[in-house]
């Protein structure tokens, strides 16, 4: 028991690294060609053109993405500081940021949504042509 356990925390850890080492290398890429993409949205297109051309399956980050989406609240505390220490800021202008943050949040929330529709879309009819690709190949053997 033990040693899975030592096993699953390691497998967790080095999926980890792995993530941040693509974040460090695409945030690396974008501060030196000077790009207006952020390094972090960039490390994203790398893992998703990774993982749709098969040369990474999603096992091999899924742990290590679930447990960062699973302490979430611990990224977001930096700016809760933030809100506080600019208490003066928020009191004279906070209506106007609500509003600029809760419209951000739901374009952020709306843009993922089509993009999560698209690619399942995308996915299940590749899906339905590769199951009659195979029957047809069946029929003909």
């Amino acid at each position: 028991m033990a040693t899975s356990r030592a096993a699953s925390l390691f497998r967790l850890l080095a999926q980890l690294l792995l993530i941040f080492a693509i974040w460090f290398a695409t945030d690396w890429f974008a501060r030196a060609v000077h790009s207006p993409i952020p390094g972090s949205v960039i490390g994203l297109g790398v893992v998703l053109a990774l993982l749709m051309s098969g040369l990474m399956r999603a096992d091999t980050v899924r742990r290590g993405a679930e447990w960062l989406l699973a302490e979430m609240l611990l990224f977001f505390i930096p700016p809760c500081i933030a809100v506080v220490q600019f208490g003066t800021l928020f009191k004279a202008e906070g209506l106007p940021l609500i509003a600029v943050i809760g419209l951000g949040t739901l374009i952020v929330m709306a843009g993922t949504a089509l993009v999560v529709d698209i690619v399942f879309r995308w996915e299940h009819r590749r899906r339905i042509r590769a199951k009659s690709r195979r029957r047809e190949l069946a029929g003909v053997l």
